[in-house]
């Protein structure tokens, strides 16, 4: 069965920083616009950031912008998120999928900032 991956999870202090990668399907995954979201506990799944297929266009939620970086190589079938400066209201399961047309999710990464 084909899955998402996430990876790159942690548990951090707050202000530091951490990398998540994702990878995925081949054709599929390196022609679609991709985005990272993330679950708190009693919150609702919401998107952190999004990425058109080639990199060239991105998007942040109000909540991380000027903190996280997302980019992706397509070569690799690979995207990443780079968060910076991390926040306790940062601790989340972080999931990556298409942005439009989901596919299954995967398990996703558990972040957890400490303060």
């Amino acid at each position: 069965q084909v899955q998402l991956a996430e990876s790159g999870g942690g548990l951090v202090q707050a202000g530091g920083s951490l990398r998540l990668s994702c990878t995925g399907p081949g054709t599929t995954f390196r022609t679609s616009a991709m985005a990272w979201f993330r679950q708190a506990p009693g919150k609702e799944r919401e998107k952190v950031a999004s990425i058109n297929w080639s990199g060239s266009t991105t998007y942040y939620a109000d909540s991380v912008k000027g903190r996280f970086t997302i980019s992706r190589n397509n070569a690799k079938n690979t995207m990443y998120l780079q968060m910076n400066s991390l926040k306790d209201e940062d601790t989340a399961v972080y999931y990556c999928n298409r942005n439009f047309s989901r596919m299954s999710w995967g398990q996703g990464t558990q972040v957890t900032v400490s303060s």
